[in-house]
């Protein structure tokens, strides 16, 4: 009885730990100026994915030939710049297949956000459960996870995730199941290695002598408190996913035109650089604000959790 009274004291202390120290990331995650501004950017974006329909002035896969008379890669005409009220205003220009580029950029802003987030989702499950499973039952589970992680790891990604779009044919859901595995042996080692420190805590160990199951263990006692490395590397690695997908519609492999993907506007209209700039322009600065929001913020939630940076800038 006195030892279960005092592992139920170890895990009482555990619970009140762990709620005062979310209070105390909180406070640290609010005074970081990169977390603040990128969560603040990456607010902006979400609402504008959201509200998509209601921002763009045009469809984002019509085209105007026909419609206005305008020609194809003219540039962006403003009224309220000195753009002739008598000519179609386009806020960044139409392109070669006489489309809005404004409005195909605001809906790339959902393709793009549903990318970075579905494929890092994904790739967090999928690398979690393996990484928990072999950190906490080691032996020959660890070491055959581990050296299937090691093989994935072993190949650049971006090339793996071209020789997995070739085998299963090219389009948007095959260039994301291609960047979300190869993107699973990296978030597999960072909760392997947090649950081998974990599991050797008092409170496992209080959990033990009460005769809690190894699932109740590993999945109500460690990996909750395993969690913190895997938001900031989820967030880098939103980032990554995003770039990396914008990369593979770039070579035509990703999204399929007309989808209203930066990365494949990019790749339609990259012989324009210096006759129409703004084809380029504008879809490359949306790809450089989404991944400078997320790496801004993932920056932040670093210096924010990790406890010895958290004590440097205290």
């Amino acid at each position: 009885m006195a030892v279960q009274s005092s592992a139920v004291n170890i895990l009482n202390a555990r619970d009140f730990r762990s709620n005062t120290l979310f209070r105390l990331m909180l406070r640290r995650i609010l005074k970081q100026r990169s977390a603040i501004l990128g969560g603040t950017i990456l607010v902006f974006l979400i609402l504008v994915a959201i509200f998509a329909e209601f921002l763009a002035p045009y469809d984002p896969e019509d085209s105007l030939i026909g419609k206005e008379d305008i020609k194809k890669r003219t540039g962006p005409c403003i009224h309220i710049l000195g753009c002739p009220a008598d000519q179609p205003q386009h806020l960044m220009g139409v392109d070669g297949n006489v489309r809005d580029v404004f409005s195909r950029v605001i809906f790339g802003t959902r393709v793009s956000l549903f990318v970075g987030f579905s494929t890092i989702g994904v790739a967090i499950i999928i690398g979690t459960f393996l990484g928990a499973i072999s950190g906490y039952f080691g032996g020959w589970t660890d070491g055959i996870v581990m050296r299937v992680m090691d093989v994935l790891l072993a190949f650049p990604s971006l090339l793996l995730s071209i020789a997995i779009v070739n085998v299963l044919g090219r389009g948007l859901e095959n260039a994301l199941l291609a960047i979300a595995i190869v993107s699973i042996p990296t978030y597999a080692r960072v909760v392997r290695a947090s649950v081998l420190s974990t599991k050797e805590t008092d409170y496992v160990s209080a959990s033990r002598s009460l005769g809690a199951s190894h699932f109740h263990i590993l999945f109500q006692r460690i990996l909750p408190n395993s969690i913190t490395p895997l938001i900031v590397q989820g967030t880098l690695g939103i980032a990554s996913a995003i770039l990396s997908a914008a990369a593979l519609s770039f070579i035509g492999l990703g999204a399929q035109p007309p989808t209203p993907e930066w990365g494949t506007m990019l790749g339609s209209e990259r012989n324009q650089v210096f006759t129409a700039p703004h084809l380029v322009f504008f879809p490359g600065i949306a790809i450089m604000v989404t991944v400078l929001a997320f790496n801004l913020l993932g920056d932040g939630l670093r210096d924010a959790l990790d406890p010895r940076l958290a004590q440097v800038n205290e």
